[in-house]
């Protein structure tokens, strides 16, 4: 095989991943995880290992494809376009933000603390980024579902943001044990 054709045959093998992640985060989806108004996103465990593999660009086409896997599986909200819009297309193309440390891990190869670190701040920032656009949706077009007595941004905070930071804490945790349990996948060698 020439190099063109191994490098076609590389980035058929990474979208085919990417795939598969996208299509396992909205699997997990119909798994309960949900208290109240409160949810951890089991999906974001999959996309952000993507993510940490390959890169930002990668992670967020995973989670574009997850988010609208939503609408295929009827797992989605539709109140307006830009609703729509805001949640399920760029939302989830921000979970590639996770994809921002992915040179860092690759970088910090046999330092497990480093790798540690950067798998946590790798999934605050794509949970982050994530959330506050649900957190801006939350303001927007679910405001008439404010608690009495709170406004529109602080329901908004209370939900969006818990839910963040449990999804983010989760996926810390998960991501942590695959790594020390098989560090391999955090390579794509």
């Amino acid at each position: 095989m020439n190099t063109t054709t191994t490098a076609k045959v590389t980035d058929i093998r990474i979208w085919i991943e990417g795939a598969f992640m996208a299509s396992l985060a909205m699997a997990l989806q119909f798994i309960p995880h949900g208290i109240g108004f409160f949810s951890i996103s089991l999906g974001a465990v999959p996309i952000a290992l993507y993510a940490l593999r390959r890169g930002t660009a990668s992670g967020a086409m995973a989670g574009l494809v997850w988010g609208l896997l939503h609408f295929v599986v009827g797992k989605a909200w539709f109140l307006s376009v830009p609703q729509v819009l805001i949640e399920y297309v760029f939302a989830y193309l921000l979970c590639g933000a996770t994809g921002l440390f992915a040179n860092k891990i690759k970088a910090a190869a046999g330092n497990k603390n480093k790798i540690i670190l950067y798998i946590i701040l790798g999934a605050l920032a794509g949970n982050i980024a994530r959330y506050f656009l649900h957190f801006i949706a939350g303001v927007i077009f679910w405001s008439e579902y404010a608690w009495k007595g709170y406004g529109a941004v602080l329901y908004s905070v209370i939900i969006n943001g818990t839910n963040g930071l449990l999804t983010a804490a989760l996926t810390s945790i998960v991501l942590i044990l695959v790594y020390l349990t098989y560090p391999k996948l955090f390579s794509t060698k």
